[in-house]
C-alpha cells in the first residue's frame, strides 16, 4: 500500500507539456505574421528611396529625350525650311524685311534671323535687300542685316561683292550694330580674297580710327588677321597710334592680343 504508482503524476506532466506545446504551435503563426509585417514595414522606407533614387537618375534621361519645343520665329523657321519650297517664302520675309511698318518688318527680321543662323546659303539671293536694310529705321532689321551679310560673305564673297558701293556708304551713318556687321563682312571679304583688300581698305582704316575703346579691341582682332602685305602694316599703324587714346585696360588688352609695345604713357 505504501509504494503506490506515480502514473498519475506523470501523466499531468506529460498533460502540462502537450498543453504548453499546443499553445506554442498556436502562438507560432501569429508571431511569424508579426514578424513579416515589421519586415515589411522596415522594407517600404528603402523601397521608397529606392524609387526616389531612381527617379531622380531617369528625369535626366528624360530631360535630355525631350528637347524643348521651338516657339515663335525659330518655329516658324524651321517650318519654313523644311517645307518642300521655301524660296518663295524666303522672298516673301526678305521683302517684309524693309516694310515701313515696324511690326511687320521686325517680325520678318526675327524669322529671317533664325534662318541665317540656321541655314545662310538660303537667303544669298537677298544680300541687295540686307544692304539696303543696314539703314532701317528699325533697330531689329538693322540686326538681322548685320547678321546676314558676313555670314553671305563667308560662302558667297562675289555676291555681297556686287553691292561694295551701297556697303561703303553705309558705314558712317549706320548704328554700331550696322558698323560692327559690316567691319565683318569687309573683313570676310579679304580673308577670301586678298583682290578685295586694296577696295576696302580706306572704309577699314575709317573704321579703326573712329572707334571706341571697346570696338577697337574687337575690330583689330578681326580686320588685321584678314589684311595681308602693306594693308595689314598700315592697319595695324592705326591700331597701335590709337592706344594712348583710349581706356588702359583696353589698351593693354590690344596690345597684349595683338603683341604691340605699349608706348611710355602706360609703363
Amino acid at each position: 500500500m505504501a509504494t503506490k504508482s506515480k502514473k498519475p503524476a506523470k501523466s499531468s506532466t506529460k498533460a502540462k507539456a502537450r498543453k504548453a506545446k499546443s499553445e506554442s504551435a498556436a502562438k507560432a503563426p501569429a508571431k511569424k505574421a508579426a514578424a513579416k509585417k515589421a519586415s515589411k514595414k522596415k522594407a517600404a522606407p528603402k523601397k521608397a528611396a529606392a524609387r526616389k533614387t531612381n527617379a531622380k537618375d531617369e528625369a535626366p534621361e528624360e530631360a535630355e529625350a525631350k528637347p524643348a519645343k521651338k516657339t515663335g520665329a525659330a518655329a516658324e523657321a524651321e517650318a519654313i525650311l523644311a517645307s518642300e519650297t521655301p524660296a518663295p517664302r524666303i522672298a516673301e520675309l526678305a521683302e517684309a524685311l524693309l516694310d515701313s511698318r515696324s511690326s511687320v518688318a521686325t517680325k520678318a527680321a526675327r524669322v529671317l534671323h533664325e534662318i541665317v543662323a540656321t541655314q545662310p546659303e538660303a537667303t544669298v539671293l537677298h544680300v541687295e535687300r540686307f544692304a539696303r536694310g543696314l539703314r532701317s529705321k528699325h533697330k531689329r532689321v538693322v540686326q538681322t542685316s548685320a547678321d546676314a551679310l558676313p555670314a553671305i560673305a563667308k560662302i558667297a564673297p562675289a555676291r555681297v561683292a556686287k553691292h561694295l558701293d551701297i556697303l561703303k556708304e553705309s558705314f558712317e551713318p549706320a548704328i554700331l550694330d550696322g558698323k560692327d556687321g559690316l567691319v565683318r563682312t569687309f573683313a570676310n571679304l579679304c580673308t577670301a580674297s586678298v583682290a578685295y583688300q586694296k577696295r576696302l581698305e580706306p572704309v577699314l582704316t575709317l573704321a579703326l580710327e573712329t572707334a571706341n575703346g571697346k570696338s577697337l579691341l574687337r575690330w583689330a582682332q578681326i580686320v588685321l588677321p584678314a589684311l595681308k602685305g602693306e594693308p595689314h602694316a598700315r592697319a595695324r599703324s592705326v591700331v597701335e597710334d590709337r592706344l594712348d587714346r583710349i581706356p588702359r585696360s583696353l589698351a593693354q588688352q590690344i596690345a597684349s592680343t595683338m603683341n604691340f609695345k605699349l608706348r611710355v604713357r602706360y609703363r
